[in-house]
């Protein structure tokens, strides 16, 4: 497998959160600043497709992370690239104090639909995980699905993350494993188009040895579990592989960024690996995806 990050810059979106958006009785939005063009690649990629489509074929495994982290009514909790809410409504509806926080505009208007739906009241803010818009030690629990481990710089989210979380509090990550199936379908995107020099593949997040050295010993006391959740969506593996190519903002890409040949070809390996991993064989697909869980304990 290749060693690299998803290297593509998608289409910009035109979503965007309204001065003042709330959920409830959410806070308003805030803005991140402009000017990173590694953050502006960020927002384009996952700004493509449609990613609330993605996500909600695995949101029982959202929850099961989020019964796991056995939140607290008391607990002020962050949820970094919080997408259109998997985490931060299930955190909510603890009744801690919730922030969600992400780089793509559409993707918190999403999040707060579904929290104005449940009745819930989070804030929303708009930033990246590089640079995070909180006070120092503002947060008991940090979660991140799938999220965090995008990031073009890691050092830099990890000393945010040791920033914002409190003594005693943790951090909760869900990242894809080098080898699992979504580990693996990343790869194909990494091997058509090359990443930029220096940004860090995302696989990184779930190496053992290298979590060990952002995570080092004197700041945090790092635990990790290799678990599975499934994937359920509606639709044959040929259906899920063309609702990731319409939807998924790195498969979007990925195809925008290649020629017709080789979209030919990344199609059919699309399909070909949901099929493979297919475990219903009928008109609806079902495929376990492998993710490291990280807990680290702020000292």
């Amino acid at each position: 497998m290749n060693d690299q990050a998803i290297a593509l810059e998608p289409r910009p979106t035109n979503g965007s959160l309204p001065a003042g958006h709330a959920t409830g009785a959410a806070a308003p939005a805030r803005r991140s600043a402009a000017g990173d063009p590694l953050a502006d690649r960020a927002r384009r990629i996952w700004g493509a497709g449609e990613y609330d489509r993605i996500s909600a074929g695995f949101r029982d495994g959202a929850e099961a992370f989020v019964e796991r982290c056995a939140l607290q009514r008391t607990e002020r909790v962050l949820d970094v690239a919080c997408g259109s809410g998997n985490l931060t409504i299930p955190a909510a509806r603890t009744g801690a104090a919730v922030t969600g926080l992400d780089i793509v505009p559409s993707l918190l208007a999403a999040a707060a639909t579904w929290a104005e739906r449940e009745g819930l009241s989070v804030a929303l803010d708009e930033g990246n995980a590089e640079e995070l818009p909180y006070a120092d030690a503002q947060f008991d629990a940090v979660l991140s699905m799938f999220g965090v481990m995008f990031a073009a710089r890691p050092e830099r989210v990890v000393a945010e993350l040791a920033r914002v979380t409190r003594p005693g509090g943790r951090v909760a990550l869900a990242n894809w494993t080098r080898f699992g199936f979504t580990g693996r379908m990343l790869a194909m995107h990494a091997a058509l188009v090359p990443p930029p020099p220096g940004v860090a593949s995302p696989l990184q997040w779930a190496d053992g040895a290298v979590l060990r050295e952002w995570f080092d010993e004197p700041t945090w006391q790092l635990t990790t579990t290799t678990r599975t959740l499934t994937f359920r969506y509606p639709h044959t593996p040929a259906g899920t592989a063309e609702l990731f190519r319409a939807t998924y903002g790195p498969t979007v890409r990925t195809f925008e960024a290649i020629d017709e040949d080789r979209r030919a070809h990344f199609a059919r390996q699309l399909e070909d690996h949901w099929l493979r991993h297919d475990r219903t064989g009928g008109a609806a697909t079902e495929v376990e995806a492998e993710y490291l869980e990280v807990v680290a304990v702020r000292r």
